[in-house]
């Protein structure tokens, strides 16, 4: 069995509302991001308004979306949530804002998706708390102003740098999440387990941290991968996660030590055999493994660049040493020469 390849792009879904942390004291890692957060909270209590607005970037399954939640209830206001690319026509995010109560947060997930119009809409919602609609069509056409409540409009993309200018300067607070350390997810998968009942090893526990890509939800769709063949293998409901029931399953789920994935390595693979170590884009990539370019961009390369097993240069992407190394191919002279070009 191959492990769901694009690894980064998946949720605990129903199980998540379980164990999401409901407060910063129970959320784990970002520590200066939660820190500076109280700061501001606390702030706008003692002014009586609502937080101003907040635009988190980085990578998937961080904790964007929990944070977003703890923000609206220490508000003491509804939590509402939409992902960018359903919010297809100016009317679709009128219709949201003008259903908002005062000191409610809206949650934008994949915020750089927003259209022009449809972005153009939160221009005067975000600055001046209103709205600006259009009754009826043609010469009786009328334009009128809708007041909404004030509240906080938290953005969340993996993309900063695709935001126009006019809507990244309306975030009066811009805070960037990054990976969490192996300790940090060690805590989360044993608060996970305790809530799920799910019986374990300490150093199982480890193992499943350490090949999750220091990403949270990756580590919690792992631990419920593990406890499938724990089960499975004991043929008991309470199976216990012990190490090597955790390296059985990494191994038939195609997840490395490192924590990459099948679709990962071949990605290695292909730079290496096929494109001679690089540079070459990711269009050229993306037609070899038969997967789409977004899937590499978001999901793949972010993380392998992190393990210096890929650099992305002005002509493309190159495979370092370490990359050469980690899937046992030798590196041609001239690709390492290229690669510091």
């Amino acid at each position: 069995m191959i492990f769901n390849e694009s690894i980064g792009d998946d949720t605990i879904s129903d199980l998540e509302p379980s164990i999401r942390p409901g407060s910063f004291s129970e959320f784990i890692g970002q520590k200066d991001i939660v820190s500076n957060l109280q700061v501001f909270i606390k702030a706008a209590q003692i002014r009586n308004e609502p937080l101003d607005h907040i635009l988190f970037s980085g990578p998937p399954g961080l904790g964007k979306t929990t944070l977003a939640r703890i923000i609206a209830a220490l508000q003491k206001g509804e939590f509402r949530q939409v992902s960018a690319p359903n919010l297809k026509r100016p009317g679709d995010v009128v219709k949201i804002l003008s259903g908002l109560g005062k000191n409610d947060t809206l949650f934008i997930d994949e915020i750089h998706r927003l259209s022009t119009p449809v972005e153009e809409v939160l221009y005067s919602a975000m600055e001046d708390n209103q709205v600006d609609i259009t009754l009826s069509d043609g010469l009786g056409a009328m334009p009128i102003q809708l007041d909404i409540p004030p509240f906080t409009l938290v953005g969340a993309t993996t993309r900063p740098g695709n935001l126009t200018a006019p809507l990244r300067d309306r975030f009066g607070i811009h805070l960037r999440l990054d990976y969490y350390n192996e300790d940090e997810i060690v805590e989360i998968l044993k608060n996970a387990a305790l809530k799920w009942g799910i019986s374990y090893e300490n150093e199982a526990i480890v193992e499943i941290a350490r090949r999750s890509r220091r990403t949270p939800r990756v580590s919690l769709k792992l631990l419920r991968r593990i406890w499938d063949y724990a089960i499975a293998h004991n043929n008991i409901q309470d199976g216990i996660i012990n190490l090597s029931i955790a390296n059985g399953g990494f191994q038939q789920m195609q997840i490395d030590n490192l924590g990459l994935t099948a679709l990962d390595n071949k990605f290695l693979q292909i730079l290496a055999e096929n494109f001679q170590g690089g540079p070459v884009g990711l269009k050229p990539l993306s037609a070899a493994l038969s997967e789409d370019v977004v899937t590499l961009e978001e999901f793949v390369e972010p993380f392998m660049i992190r393990l210096d097993l890929v650099h992305r240069t002005s002509r493309g992407r190159v495979i370092t040493q370490k990359g050469y190394g980690h899937i046992n191919f030798p590196a041609p002279i001239h690709g390492q020469r290229m690669l510091y070009e």
